[in-house]
Parts: structure tokens; sequence; C-alpha cells
């Protein structure tokens, strides 16, 4: 888990996509142009909630969000998706 010196606001979360997987469950291996990227990641950040919400995800959570979710961001050379809660689809 990366630290970053990022604090987001209301209900917002940052989070550090998981890399794609190079290989498959029975054991092949997957070229690197027919990897597609995950859709799930790590909470590195999150903000305060809004007014009477709380939020429900905590850093170090394993989340799944949607394909077209949030704004990617680079960071100290780092990629990170920037999105609100209401994007988030599950903790894993």
């Amino acid at each position: 888990m990366s630290k970053v010196n990022i604090k987001p606001l209301a209900d917002r979360v940052l989070i550090e996509p998981l890399p794609a997987e190079t290989q498959t469950a029975s054991g092949l291996f997957i070229p690197d142009s027919a990897q597609e990227k995950q859709h799930k990641g790590t909470v590195i950040a999150i903000g305060s909630g809004k007014k009477d919400e709380p939020l429900t995800v905590k850093i170090g959570d394993t989340v799944l969000y949607g394909k077209y979710s949030g704004n990617e961001l680079k960071l100290d050379g780092h990629d990170y998706l920037m999105m609100r809660e209401e994007d988030i689809m599950a903790i894993i």
C-alpha cells in the first residue's frame, strides 16, 4: 500500500488499481497485448463523508468499481483513481 500526501474531500475515495493479471487460473500466461485492466483496487485515502452519511469503505479495503468510474491521476509515478464512494460496487 502506498503512502500519498493527498486528502480526498467529502465522499471521494482514492484507489490504487491492482495490476492486470498475467496468468489465468489454469496456469496459462496472458500476453501484454491481451491483458485487461482489472476493475478492483485498494483504497489508499478517503474523504470525511457527507453530512449525515459516513463513508462505509476504509483505508486498506479492496474494492470493485465500474469500468468507467473515477478520474485517473498520476502522483509520484503511481497511477490512481479518484472516485465517489457511490461508484464503488463492492468491498472484497
